[in-house]
């Protein structure tokens, strides 16, 4: 039985489309749903210009949620919201694994082969490492 859902959200349109699979998802099984936005810290700079990136991230991450709080606002379900800081697929492994989610939601970015490969995929990851049933949301063509 799903009880609880977790939604990777950063706001892109792939993650709009996420965000109605998983409040459909949450309505369906009467689950809560737990929208998670992730900062990714900068890998390169010094203290400071490293602390005034991620401040940034920080900022995007809660404007990002804003329209989704607005859109979930008289769901009837119980909705929560969070950001976190950290890599995205190792922050919503470890959240879901915390939090006991029976179902993780992301979006499909639609990056290129070669993009995929150099950079990694943060839902392949996420299907690699999760405890859990996960459901990748592609956008429509």
């Amino acid at each position: 039985m799903t009880k609880k859902v977790l939604l990777g959200y950063d706001g892109s349109p792939s993650a709009a489309n996420a965000l109605d699979f998983a409040a459909d998802l949450a309505r369906a099984f009467s689950a809560e749903l737990h929208v998670l936005s992730i900062a990714r810290p900068p890998e390169f700079g010094d203290d400071v210009e490293a602390r005034a990136v991620l401040e940034r991230a920080l900022k995007h991450c809660e404007d990002a949620l804003r329209p989704a709080r607005t859109r979930l606002a008289n769901a009837p379900f119980p909705t929560q919201f969070h950001v976190a800081t950290g890599h995205p697929a190792e922050k919503l492994v470890s959240y879901a694994e915390a939090n006991r989610i029976d179902h993780i939601v992301v979006g499909h970015r639609g990056r290129s082969l070669f993009e995929r490969w150099l950079l990694g995929s943060v839902a392949r990851q996420v299907i690699a490492y999760a405890h859990c049933a996960v459901t990748v949301v592609r956008q429509p063509t």
